[in-house]
């Protein structure tokens, strides 16, 4: 099946991530995340994001500036941005707007295309799941034969289907853990908890 599909699903391109990151975190549900391991192929179509954008988010781990590990959210758009949360789950980002400045999208929760052995309605789930891990931190999505992101021609998200909502986990964030910065499709059974 994942075979089948792939043939459908088209690459996206560099100019996509260069955008305003709240309209390309909309523009993301419905398209989908391909990783490959070897032969094997597995497939989600995104049903959930969260946006962190500029210095200014508390909720962003770019607000306490360029270090180490946040060198990579003010590195050039379409780079994936790996870090681990509680020590032990992974969490994909997209680099997104332009170098140095610094903004990103997290993926939180995938609707499986392929078969999984795991659930995908969480971010550190859906890592878990696609086998992602912070050996493909920096990995750039545009030419990455390991992970990147596709469309097909059929799937399309109606506005009337994006709902935006609080980002969850970030009580810590001040004024920005009342951003409404998180978008998931309606109704979505795959949509993480927190709705």
């Amino acid at each position: 099946m994942a075979f089948f599909i792939m043939s459908k699903l088209i690459r996206l391109k560099e100019n996509l991530y260069k955008q305003n990151t709240f309209k390309l975190a909309k523009s993301l549900l419905g398209k989908f995340l391909v990783r490959k391991i070897g032969k094997k192929i597995l497939i989600g179509k995104i049903v959930e994001v969260e946006a962190y954008y500029g210095l200014h988010d508390k909720a962003s781990h770019a607000s306490r500036g360029k270090t180490e590990r946040t060198k990579l959210m003010f590195d050039k758009p379409g780079l994936a941005y790996i870090y681990l949360i509680y020590g032990m789950y992974n969490c994909l980002n997209i680099v997104t707007e332009k170098k140095d400045f610094p903004a990103a999208i997290l993926i939180r929760a995938l609707e499986p295309i392929s078969k999984f052995k795991m659930k995908t309605n969480g971010p550190g789930k859906l890592c878990q799941a696609l086998k992602i891990d912070r050996k493909l931190n920096g990995e750039n999505l545009i030419t990455s034969k390991k992970l990147y992101l596709a469309q097909d021609s059929k799937t399309k998200i109606k506005k009337s289907q994006i709902i935006s909502a609080k980002r969850i986990g970030i009580d810590y964030a001040g004024k920005y853990k009342h951003k409404p910065w998180r978008f998931y499709i309606l109704s979505n059974p795959f949509v993480s908890r927190g709705n």
